[in-house]
């Protein structure tokens, strides 16, 4: 059965391409949430701000090396980050990941300044002085810069979905709502991230600021995931033909509906706010809760991946 769930005549695309587009949200979701905790006051005292400074950039990298070396020629990627075609998805991708990491390290450098400056007065002494001129110019402008790398995130969580929605001859990725649930879906993969790592390796109080404001965006953003998937479903249904035919071979019996089911809303969705809801107020401020709150939450978001890709795949129009 698992033999067949992962291998069928119509499978263009496989397993990294699903760890890729989880990476990336991960990042678009982290920077989308750190840049709208920047605006409240934070800064780089913020743990949710210390994760997406590691999360945000180290996405994109791991993400892109398990798409060039998933590629049957991985040497010849390189003529993709010079060489846009405006009519290619993928290299049209490849430009908002350039534009991006360049925002986002700009941006990074800003929130950082005065540590960047510490580290590299204690390291280099007088050299490389012209950084921190360069970072104060940038400094001067992160007015325009913030609002730039929010849009780019965006951008990049919506991308993850598109790539998919490309794939004209699957009925169930060729959807107009799988770009708005993969960058919403992002942004959730974001909140546990972070707070993971916030809480973790930075010793994040569970009541500081970041992770407060974090918080705050848990339930909505599930609520807006659920009522895109409602509405995922429905438009495929309402669709008939091959759509309708998409969504029953996914989400109706087998290996990936049981997957859906099970991993995706139970594990993924209702069993961590089950958890949060049942568990004893002085268990719900230990660390391991909030560990495997959003352990689940990744997981579940990172099977929905896997789902969209390969469900998606088993019907051709």
């Amino acid at each position: 059965m698992w033999h067949d769930a992962f291998h069928f005549p119509s499978l263009v695309w496989d397993w990294p391409i699903a760890i890729y587009l989880f990476l990336l949200g991960i990042s678009a979701g982290a920077t989308t949430l750190s840049v709208l905790l920047r605006r409240k006051g934070a800064g780089s005292e913020s743990g949710i701000i210390k994760a997406t400074a590691i999360l945000a950039p180290l996405s994109v990298i791991l993400g892109l090396l398990i798409l060039i070396f998933h590629l049957a020629r991985p040497w010849t990627f390189w003529k993709l980050m010079f060489h846009y075609q405006f009519d290619s998805v993928m290299s049209m991708g490849v430009m908002l990941f350039q534009l991006y990491m360049a925002v986002l390290f700009a941006w990074l450098a800003v929130v950082f300044r005065a540590d960047i400056e510490t580290l590299r007065r204690r390291l280099l002494k007088e050299k490389f002085a012209f950084v921190d001129g360069l970072i104060a110019l940038l400094a001067r402008v992160e007015t325009l810069l913030a609002p730039l790398l929010l849009l780019l995130a965006v951008l990049l969580g919506a991308y993850t979905g598109f790539l998919l929605s490309a794939l004209k001859t699957y009925p169930l990725l060729n959807n107009p709502v799988l770009p708005v649930l993969f960058l919403v879906s992002g942004i959730s993969s974001g909140i546990a991230a972070t707070i993971l790592l916030a809480v973790t390796l930075f010793r994040e109080n569970h009541h500081s600021q970041g992770v407060s404001f974090v918080h705050r965006f848990e339930r909505p953003v599930l609520a807006v995931e659920l009522l895109l998937l409602v509405c995922f479903f429905t438009g495929l249904y309402f669709g008939g033909g091959q759509k309708e035919v998409a969504m029953w071979a996914a989400i109706g019996s087998g290996f990936w509906a049981q997957v859906f089911w099970v991993g995706v809303l139970g594990i993924g969705m209702l069993l961590p706010q089950l958890l949060t809801l049942l568990m004893p107020a002085r268990l719900r401020e230990r660390n391991g809760h909030l560990v495997l709150i959003c352990s689940l939450t990744l997981m579940g978001i990172l099977l929905l991946r896997y789902f969209v890709l390969y469900a998606g795949q088993m019907t051709v129009v």
